[in-house]
């Protein structure tokens, strides 16, 4: 299973675009590792790189959303809230049972198809927002 980004998931804000692109980057990049059977340490850094990745993405978000006073900020920012509890409780999973095969690939299920769903609903909406007040970024 590989996470591409595509057309249907531009926002159309080269910032958040680039982001979520990297994001994809690092969830086939833990794929990879997985399937290659690398070492645990290796797959433990990449999804602390995920979950530091993910948390200044977030900001950036959220600080855009402040900024152009986005109405849907509060539901938004809980998403994320949310979302970045799930990942902690994903990668303290496979602290604790170690990088089986099984549990990656869950996680990287569960973090994949998240950032499809919210991208789709959340994000592309968003960006029109952002440039309907006149970001820039758009």
């Amino acid at each position: 299973m590989e996470y591409k980004f595509d057309k249907s998931l531009e926002t159309g804000h080269a910032k958040i675009d680039e982001q979520h692109k990297q994001l994809f980057v690092t969830l086939n990049t833990i794929i990879e590792e997985s399937e290659q059977g690398r070492g645990k340490d290796e797959i433990y850094k990449t999804m602390d790189f995920l979950n530091q990745y993910t948390i200044m993405h977030f900001k950036t978000e959220e600080t855009l959303q402040k900024e152009y006073g986005f109405p849907g900020y509060e539901a938004h920012k809980k998403c994320h809230e949310d979302f970045k509890t799930t990942v902690k409780e994903l990668t303290q999973a496979l602290i604790d049972k170690g990088p089986v095969k099984e549990l990656i690939d869950a996680a990287v299920k569960t973090v994949g198809d998240w950032l499809v769903t919210h991208i789709k609903g959340n994000d592309i909406a968003m960006a029109a927002y952002l440039k309907s007040k006149g970001d820039k970024g758009v």
